[in-house]
């Protein structure tokens, strides 16, 4: 940890390099939070926590910006638990462990927490450092975003004083963001029904693996492989050839994660392990060849396995794979508004058996209300086809772009002064909570901003050095930037 400290600008990396030390997955941030709560404490803050465990902390005008217009900072607490399968990390108790390698920080095994912990780091300095120059200033750090933005919908109003909002999330180093997708969890629901083995039958594991994964907004457009759409048609194929039984099906942690791995428990006649085993070879092959250029570390594999007790009867897998292999994942539409930028997307995230149910759970993220709706639709269809449930939630807006925005403008204009050239100015296929921020607080100017953050969501996970003390030097430039109260 003490090698992070040594970068640039150290107050900020001191206190990721703490963060990195506190274990903080979605829905499990009470450490982290009561550990903010203890400094903000100590360096004599106004804090307050809501119910959803929310926290505000609220820090006097810096001398002579008393009548700033009031700013609020905000970041997220929680991280995505990802880790590869080797690692053995146990997110609930063990620290993430970092490393630099060139201009990146990573870590061993596991995401690094960068997102959003980079910003949640950079709060902590600006409530901490004398020297940085603010009005009025307020630090919302939210709860629960990973796993469905449970703190920015549990947000009420008139807890928030500020009408200025710079969020921390952004992971682009030149971007500034000012408008992002909206969401919604889409799950189906299959009903199960077992039967006994057959004799005669040989179990396997179908393993997949190998992928890269990634965030299922920023990098959706990529066409990565989706471990648990790449099995479930694996598994389609391979019923027109064999006789085949299924017994477990199971892929992938996080609905806004690109799966990476997926395995299938299946069962075949003993008389055919031959066949079987080149037909596992020619299809291993087959995926390489598809994803050389994108996912070139691809592997299938098929090995014998202890028996399986029971598989599904042949009407349930029979509706079970046709609804699987139906379901879309991927960029949908592209914008045609905004060039460059995907419209509407979905990712199948998760798929899990329990007990005589098994689950499929997609997010999909659009900029527009009408393509969100189209996949809901989508989603309720494939349901009625193959006699599933279809059950959605956490559904929400975007956020709308303000082209009007003064907060825009001034970080637009500190980032030319600082570093000699314009910003991009950009709408994100990810969801912020800004579009969320609205709902309570429909007057908010808002803008978001960071690093440069690679592999958001996989244990490629990794942040640039170098960006994140430009994104310092831009955040505490437009703090200081920050206009009086207009009369």
């Amino acid at each position: 940890m003490t090698m992070l400290t040594g970068l640039p600008p150290s107050r900020l990396w001191n206190f990721f390099a703490q963060i990195c030390q506190i274990p903080h997955p979605s829905k499990r941030e009470e450490a982290l939070r009561n550990w903010i709560a203890n400094l903000a404490t100590a360096e004599k803050l106004r804090l307050k926590k809501d119910q959803k465990g929310n926290l505000l902390i609220r820090k006097p005008a810096s001398a002579g910006m008393e009548s700033c217009q009031p700013v609020i900072l905000q970041a997220h607490l929680d991280m995505v638990p990802q880790a590869n399968a080797d690692s053995g990390h146990d997110f609930s108790r063990d620290p993430i462990l970092p490393y630099i390698d060139g201009d990146w920080v990573r870590a061993r095994g596991t995401t690094l927490g960068a997102d959003n912990g980079i910003g949640v780091a950079a709060c902590l300095a600006v409530l901490t450092d004398p020297t940085v120059k603010h009005g009025p200033l307020e630090v919302l750090f939210t709860v629960d975003e990973e796993a469905g933005m449970g703190g920015a919908f549990a947000l009420q109003p008139n807890w928030l004083e500020g009408k200025i909002l710079i969020n921390t999330d952004a992971e682009q180093d030149g971007d500034i963001y000012m408008g992002c997708a909206g969401g919604l969890e889409a799950r189906l629901n299959f009903t199960l029904d077992f039967e006994a083995l057959p004799e005669g039958y040989q179990t396997y594991q179908l393993q997949l693996s190998g992928l890269q994964g990634g965030h299922s907004g920023l990098d959706i457009h990529e066409d990565r492989g989706n471990a648990n759409q790449v099995l479930c048609r694996t598994l389609f194929r391979l019923q027109q050839h064999f006789p085949l039984k299924i017994s477990a099906l199971n892929g992938g942690t996080l609905r806004n994660a690109i799966p990476r791995e997926a395995s299938a428990v299946v069962a075949l006649p003993l008389s055919q392990r031959a066949e079987f085993a080149a037909w596992c070879d020619d299809e291993a092959q087959r995926l390489k060849q598809e994803y050389r250029h994108i996912d070139p570390a691809v592997q299938l594999t098929g090995s014998p396995c202890p028996q399986a007790e029971q598989v599904l009867t042949a009407a349930t897998q029979h509706q079970l794979l046709a609804g699987l292999t139906a379901i879309p994942n991927g960029v949908i539409r592209m914008s045609h508004a905004i060039k460059g930028v995907v419209e509407t997307s979905t990712n199948l995230g998760v798929i899990k058996i329990d007990g005589e149910q098994l689950s499929a759970v997609s997010f999909v993220r659009s900029l527009t209300d009408e393509g969100r709706l189209h996949l809901r639709s989508v989603f309720a269809a494939i349901a009625a086809l193959s006699h599933a449930e279809a059950v959605f939630s956490g559904d929400y807006s975007g956020w709308a772009p303000d082209p009007d925005s003064s907060v825009m403008q001034i970080v637009r204009q500190q980032h030319q002064r600082l570093f000699g050239h314009q910003a991009n100015i950009m709408v994100i296929h990810a969801g912020l909570e800004c579009g969320l921020f609205k709902k309570a607080y429909p007057d908010l100017d808002m803008v978001s901003v960071g690093p440069t953050i690679k592999g958001a969501h996989s244990p490629d996970e990794r942040v640039s050095v170098s960006s994140t003390e430009r994104f310092w030097q831009l955040l505490t430039a437009t703090l200081a930037a920050i206009p009086q109260h207009q009369r």
